[in-house]
């Protein structure tokens, strides 16, 4: 009667682990490069709707308020008819609340208490630029023809590393603006 002796018992089990080993690294590591993906993939989405939203009311604005370089007033058409033809894009750097770390819109003036839309969430840093018909930077409202926007984005997970992604607009004109 033929048997394994006791040492082809432990080289099997041996050349057993190092292939669990590698089988289970493998798995684990395509795991977390699909979180990463996804994760990705949604601070993209979140961030192309939210230039979309920005980019249709720059485009129709007829003029601008700089409140702060994290927040802008745009005059629109009347398209928010219970709020009248302001509309406010923000940063919300508060760490709660409904919109805490994401840039938003806001029908009105920046003061408003009207509610706040989410357009992309967990950013970390937002900055409106502001420039001439010339493309130099604008020192006030009143020669702004086009606006900028520049956000970053960051994304955490337990089992991966932060993601980030920085997204910076076109410079947007204002095309109903007078210039001056």
């Amino acid at each position: 009667m033929a048997g394994l002796t006791l040492v082809e018992l432990m080289v099997a089990g041996g050349i057993g682990s190092f292939v669990l080993t590698g089988v289970l690294s493998v798995v684990l590591m395509m795991g977390r490069s699909g979180v990463s993906a996804a994760n990705y993939a949604d601070m993209e989405a979140q961030s192309r709707r939210a230039v979309d939203e920005f980019a249709q009311d720059v485009r129709m604005a007829s003029d601008l308020t700089w409140n702060s370089s994290s927040s802008v007033t745009l005059t629109v058409p009347d398209n928010y008819a219970a709020y009248g033809n302001k509309v406010t894009y923000a940063l919300d750097s508060a760490a709660t609340g409904p919109t805490a770390a994401s840039f938003y819109r806001l029908p009105g003036i920046a003061g408003a208490l009207n509610p706040r839309l989410a357009l992309a969430r967990n950013v970390t840093s937002l900055t409106f630029t502001r420039f001439t018909r010339t493309n130099t930077v604008a020192a006030d409202d009143f020669s702004a023809k086009r606006l900028q926007l520049t956000m970053n984005l960051r994304t955490t997970a337990q089992t991966t590393v932060d993601q980030n992604t920085l997204v910076v607009s076109a410079s947007y004109v204002l095309r109903n603006k007078p210039s001056n």
